[in-house]
């Protein structure tokens, strides 16, 4: 007796994703997501303006890469005038051109300052790549607890610890200039070692705020990628203010 379709089975179309039973004419298909960028984990079909976890970090961190930016043409505009200001001078009443720039002596307690700074830069870096390291990213994933955030904890922790420091330090040494009888308008070198010790300790302030709230947030933010974006432009932020001091530490040392 032949074979009798019924009215539903003569009008289902096959679709394109139908896998076969295995009778000959298609090979079975089995469609898994790989989770891994390969085929059949849907990265193509997206929905438009979506992104990953990459992307976002990315654009975080552009935007701060955009804001340092800014920053290093603010401190160049000082170090020019630092330069220019310390070859000017007046004419005197004989004609004669006299020099105004008198060097003051560096306080030494910048060179700990500096070596407090270098160290913070050092456990930053742990700090960032602990909320990155892949095994502990697994765990989490996978339900079991917050080992990055528990491991990056302490470092955060010691990085603050150092920034203080340096900020404390930086008060110290205006107060052993003041000491030394070197105010603010006591001489133009005098005026541009506040001017630059003062900006850059208002900016590393800024990243003092930024790491208490990196700290915060291992706590209080529950989406792992947030906490990563946190810790991780925080980090970048704090590494290119070191840079900016050792620069500077560089001018006041050897162009006064």
């Amino acid at each position: 007796m032949p074979a009798i379709l019924t009215p539903n089975e003569a009008e289902r179309k096959r679709r394109p994703d139908d896998g076969d039973s295995g009778s000959g004419r298609r090979p079975p298909v089995d469609r898994k997501p790989t989770g891994g960028g390969g085929d059949g984990d849907n990265w193509e079909n997206r929905p438009a303006g979506s992104r990953g976890p990459r992307e976002t970090l990315t654009r975080y961190r552009m935007g701060i890469f955009f804001a340092l930016a800014g920053d290093l043409m603010f401190f160049a505009v000082i170090v020019c005038a630092f330069f220019v200001r310390q070859t000017s001078g007046h004419f005197d009443a004989h004609n004669d051109y006299i020099v105004d720039w008198a060097p003051i002596a560096i306080p030494h307690i910048l060179w700990y300052n500096s070596a407090a700074l270098l160290l913070s830069s050092i456990t930053m870096e742990i700090a960032r790549r602990h909320m990155f390291r892949e095994i502990d990213v697994m765990e989490e994933w996978l339900g079991l607890g917050k080992p990055s955030s528990t491991r990056a904890m302490p470092w955060l922790v010691a990085t603050l610890v150092f920034g203080l420091a340096f900020v404390s330090g930086q008060l110290v040494a205006w107060q052993q200039l003041s000491r030394a009888h070197h105010s603010f308008n006591s001489n133009p070198s005098s005026k541009f070692f506040y001017l630059i010790t003062g900006i850059h300790g208002a900016h590393l302030v800024f990243g003092i705020l930024a790491l208490t709230a990196a700290l915060i947030g291992l706590y209080a933010i529950k989406k792992l990628q947030a906490r990563q974006i946190a810790v991780d432009c925080t980090a970048w932020y704090w590494h290119s203010m070191g840079v900016f001091w050792a620069f500077l530490f560089g001018l006041l040392v050897f162009a006064q």
